[in-house]
């Protein structure tokens, strides 16, 4: 390929990447202003967040098989398309339904054009340099996305209303479209399997729907109701079902000949957790930074008061694989996952009392710990399997991003809302209340990060040479395994 034309790859890659990575960093800010215009509880609106999870978990894969099979540049295509249409829907809904629905259409969207263009760029470029450049900048983008994109959509509710970061997310994506055709050309994997594993897409959405349910609602309906445990009992009965299709299927969503491997599932589960627990808290955090009753700050303000824990993540990068290869993977997952159950316990203490500056440490400890323990984990996950693995496990690793934002922001919003309820039913004050709230969610990540504590004992893995590639990977890791093996 051209220098030009790979030079068109890598341009809508990059700008793709970073705005879907803008777009999911960007909506638990939104929130407070989407409920105000539409009435709904942010608390029902959380689904907002845990659907868009939701569906990228259950899509990743697949999208990356359908790229293969039917035409990575096409996939790509209908990946954008999709979010432009699901980004009109959201900014048009009257009604915080359409919100939530077109969240769910975008994580579909969202994770389709993640895997494809991955893919994209490993074709374009044969020159193995070239090839590191390209995927360096790639991570780049995606890290920068997610850093940016809390005070982008605070300032835009400030300017336009929360309906501008979508229409110009809408515009971004329309432009890349002619860009796309024009410069990317089509390619496909002719040695796969055409078999596509519909059913296990749709059962990991069966599994995760219902779980989320009873997570967020079990409080409320009673743990020990017959609705939490109906949806309890669903999906464990998906989950059972999920393992005998992927057994019977010639192209499984999951290899499960996979999970034999523990230094792959130590490393998926340590990604689960990081990158689940640092999306449940700032969830959170949005929500406690903008109520009036508690900081009552405007949403840029809020946007621009979590730049510190999405800067920390973003300049700790380059440091993360020197580290590894200097003291061990398995010190730094330790370090980080310490650092990050340091941190929640610190936030645990937070009361009504505390202004913005006492929040700034324990969040920055968060993103630094997850930052630690998820660019190493993302590095075992590659080099602990065979080089004709390694599509399948950073796939895994993928998924269990997506799981892990879902179930850990679910778990944040029901303990968040129920613990803050609770409490003014008992006669506490307003900002009482909500700083109770936080601190409970805070106890509740703080046990999920002493449990990666435990799986660093399994997480040992060599420590790879420091390239190119495993900073693109460290900067990454926030949001994406890259498919690399760590040589």
């Amino acid at each position: 390929m051209s220098a030009r034309k790979a030079g068109g790859v890598l341009a809508v890659t990059c700008i793709s990447a970073l705005v879907v990575n803008a777009n999911t960093s960007a909506v638990a800010i939104l929130l407070p202003a989407i409920s105000t215009d539409t009435g709904m509880a942010v608390s029902t609106l959380q689904w907002a967040v845990t659907g868009y999870s939701l569906v990228g978990a259950a899509v990743i894969v697949t999208a990356g098989a359908l790229g293969d099979i039917f035409g990575r540049r096409i996939v790509f295509l209908a990946g954008l398309l999709l979010f432009v249409a699901s980004c009109v829907l959201i900014a048009l809904s009257p009604g915080g339904g359409g919100v939530i629905a077109g969240r769910c259409i975008q994580g579909a969207a969202g994770s389709t054009i993640l895997a494809c263009g991955m893919s994209l760029l490993t074709v374009a470029y044969g020159d193995k340099h070239e090839r590191l450049r390209a995927v360096s900048l790639w991570g780049a983008a995606s890290a920068v996305g997610a850093a940016a994109g809390p005070l982008v959509g605070g300032v835009l509710v400030d300017t336009t209303g929360w309906q501008g970061l979508f229409w110009i997310d809408a515009a971004i994506a329309a432009a890349c479209i002619p860009l796309t055709m024009a410069a990317v050309a089509e390619s496909r994997d002719p040695g796969r399997s055409r078999s596509i594993d519909i059913a296990g897409t749709v059962l990991v959405a069966l599994v995760l729907a219902p779980l989320i349910f009873a997570l967020t609602e079990g409080s409320a309906w009673g743990w020990a109701s017959a609705k939490t445990v109906g949806c309890l009992l669903v999906s464990a009965i998906a989950c059972v079902a999920f393992v005998l299709v992927e057994r019977r299927v010639r192209s499984p969503l999951l290899d499960l000949a996979l999970l034999r491997n523990r230094a792959l599932v130590a490393a998926t589960l340590a990604i689960l957790i990081g990158s689940g627990a640092i999306n449940g808290i700032m969830y959170a955090v949005s929500l406690y930074f903008q109520s009036p009753d508690a900081l009552g700050m405007s949403a840029m303000q809020a946007g621009l008061a979590t730049l510190p824990v999405t800067a920390a993540a973003v300049a700790l990068a380059p440091c993360i694989a020197p580290l590894a290869a200097k003291f061990g993977i398995r010190p730094t997952v330790l370090f980080g996952f310490l650092i990050m159950t340091a941190s929640f316990t610190a936030l645990a203490f937070v009361t009504a009392d505390w202004r913005y500056g006492a929040f700034v440490l324990p969040l920055v400890g968060v993103a630094v710990g997850m930052s630690l323990e998820n660019g190493p984990a993302s590095s075992v996950s590659t080099s602990a399997v065979s080089e004709d693995e390694v599509g399948a496990a950073s796939g895994v690793s993928n998924m269990a991003r997506y799981v892990g934002a879902a179930v850990m922001t679910a778990i944040v919003a029901s303990v968040y809302t129920q613990t803050g309820t609770d409490r003014l039913a008992a006669g506490d004050a307003a900002n009482d209340a909500l700083a109770a709230g936080l601190s409970h969610a805070a106890i509740a990540m703080a046990v999920m990060s002493a449990a990666g504590i435990g799986l660093t004992a399994l997480a040992a893995g060599k420590a790879p040479k420091t390239r190119p590639i495993h900073l693109a990977q460290a900067a990454a890791s926030t949001s994406h395994t890259l498919p690399v093996q760590q040589t």
